[in-house]
């Protein structure tokens, strides 16, 4: 397709520098056609043609496709998660496949829980949030926040940057012990002892003990083994381009993503 809009344009180029009329409403619709061509990174949210099946791309990959199963905050499969599929743009699949050679040096592997998000996934995320009565899952995922606090502290929005495909959610699996990598907390859980500052600082690596704030959290401190396997996950995320999220040591984005305007709405697939 881009191939062939890029045809149209020269075609177009040409037929008006040799001197070819163009009705007026016509001009104005290639004029259009050019300007959306010449923006970077706006496709239609149902194009998946720019996106790769992760198993593929990146056969080292661990798959636990949290939405896709029952064992998530909301407690049901999510909206969009036909397949247990991770699909991610070929730009962030590429920069993933570093990381995943670069860990693997290190006695590790990928587990990859999500990556890009239908927004219709997300939109089930927002109905759910709405209906203060569904607290199914609260011991598990959020045992001290207040479902009615869901939006306002941040956990949930109607827009992530899960959507725009350059978006993950993943932790280590240790090829020693065969088993996850014990980052100290489960993946979405909300609260700030998921933050990538609790106890110790993620810019220097150190582990510190200490966290913000006077409350005593319910999971209490994380130890100094839990704040190192947090690091060497972000280490290496930030390692190949990717940067990380203040509130959730699991999340990382493409820093140069290819679509950061673009909320896509196609269901994840193998191709």
């Amino acid at each position: 397709m881009k191939m062939m809009r890029k045809k149209w344009l020269g075609i177009l180029g040409g037929m008006l520098l040799a001197g070819c009329s163009l009705f007026p409403a016509q001009a104005e619709m290639a004029a259009a056609e050019t300007a959306a061509v010449q923006q970077a990174g706006k496709v239609s949210p149902e194009d998946s043609r720019d996106f790769v099946v992760l198993s593929e791309a990146v056969p080292d990959v661990i798959l636990e496709v949290r939405y896709y199963s029952t064992y998530n905050f909301v407690g049901d499969r999510i909206a969009g998660y036909e397949q247990p599929c991770v699909m991610l743009t070929k730009e962030a699949a590429a920069a993933l496949k570093e990381v995943a050679a670069d860990v693997k040096k290190q006695g590790y592997r990928l587990k990859i829980y999500d990556a890009y998000r239908p927004q219709m996934a997300v939109d089930n995320f927002v109905a759910w949030a709405e209906n203060l009565d569904d607290t199914r899952m609260k011991a598990y995922f959020y045992p001290q926040v207040d479902k009615t606090r869901l939006f306002a502290d941040g956990y949930i929005d109607a827009k992530s940057g899960h959507s725009r495909g350059s978006t993950l959610d993943l932790t280590l699996f240790d090829m020693n012990t065969g088993k996850e990598a014990d980052m100290g907390g489960v993946f979405d859980h909300f609260g700030v002892e998921s933050h990538p500052d609790w106890c110790g600082d993620p810019e220097t690596g150190k582990y510190t003990g200490k966290y913000k704030g006077s409350k005593q959290p319910q999971d209490g401190q994380i130890n100094e083994v839990q704040f190192k396997n947090r690091m060497i996950l972000r280490q290496a995320m930030l390692r190949h381009g990717f940067k990380p999220l203040a509130t959730e040591w699991w999340h990382f984005t493409l820093k140069d993503e290819p679509y950061p305007d673009t909320y896509f709405n196609f269901k994840p697939h193998m191709k």
